[in-house]
């Protein structure tokens, strides 16, 4: 079995701390930035507006990572104590709030880019998700949080520094991995069929591993919070069943989808560079 103490904090200055949670979610965005970069850059998009995309994509994680939490596990809580709601710093994200606010933070950047179909984009960027769960399960682990429940396994973690002694399932690095492979999967789809998959046809495979996963490693959890204790399937299976459904009805429809029209360069662009 491995004990495993390792510290929350990588170094700390005065008030000032560096956690591995921190470092490891600043990872996922910048290896999602190179990613989404090289996606535009093979099929002929403008590189640059992967940056905007970016600032979309922080606003709608954070945001809906945090909503998530507030409304899915801590509601009577934060209702009572609502402007505990902007304290991120102490822990409290969902991803399932994180899914639901990328979603929105998509519509909104393909609303103002009317040159980009919202499930050719949403298809792309769920190949970097996939691979920014990798990394903020490590995240947790290093937390020592999100636990797993009592094994004998050979492979059984001991969190000795901030939960208990006792050897658990190491859910999260059951999780990590799984959203590592899912990310393989994805990206090898992506790179083999990018010309001819069909909107929706990633997101929907992405949506079917991710949650599916997620469902069936929630019965080796602890419950995260007091009221799941006594019901059947915890808070997170009830919110992955959805999105289990909608990845499947993505599937299966998506060969009735047409593929989204070439892309093509603004107006004022095609000038600049006549004029250039």
């Amino acid at each position: 079995m491995i004990e495993w103490n390792v510290d929350r904090e990588i170094f700390s200055i005065g008030i000032i701390s560096i956690r591995y949670y921190s470092l490891l979610f600043l990872i996922s965005f910048i290896m999602g930035l190179v990613i989404m970069k090289r996606i535009f850059k093979i099929e002929n998009r403008p590189v640059e507006e992967v940056d905007d995309l970016l600032v979309y994509m922080m606003i709608g994680v954070v945001v809906g990572a945090r909503l998530g939490h507030v409304f899915f596990y801590g509601f009577d809580y934060y209702m009572s104590h609502p402007l505990d709601i902007l304290k991120v710093w102490e822990g409290g994200l969902a991803s399932h709030g994180a899914a639901i606010g990328i979603l929105v933070a998509l519509y909104l950047f393909v609303k103002h880019k009317e040159q980009y179909n919202y499930l050719w984009l949403v298809d792309r960027l769920v190949i970097t998700v996939a691979l920014a769960g990798f990394f903020i399960r490590l995240g947790n682990l290093f937390n020592s949080e999100i636990i797993g429940k009592p094994t004998d396994l050979p492979w059984a973690f001991i969190f000795s520094k901030y939960v208990d002694k006792i050897p658990r399932h190491p859910t999260q690095l059951y999780e990590a991995l799984a959203y590592l492979a899912i990310f393989f999967v994805l990206y090898k789809i992506y790179m083999k069929n990018k010309e001819k998959a069909q909107p929706g046809y990633i997101f929907g495979i992405f949506l079917t591993g991710v949650f599916g996963f997620r469902f069936f490693v929630e019965f080796l959890k602890e419950n995260q919070e007091s009221f799941e204790r006594g019901m059947i399937l915890n808070m997170g299976q009830i919110l992955s069943i959805p999105l289990v459904i909608l990845g499947i009805y993505l599937i299966i429809t998506s060969k009735n989808r047409p593929l989204p029209e070439p892309y093509k360069p603004p107006k004022d662009k095609k000038k600049k560079q006549k004029n250039g």
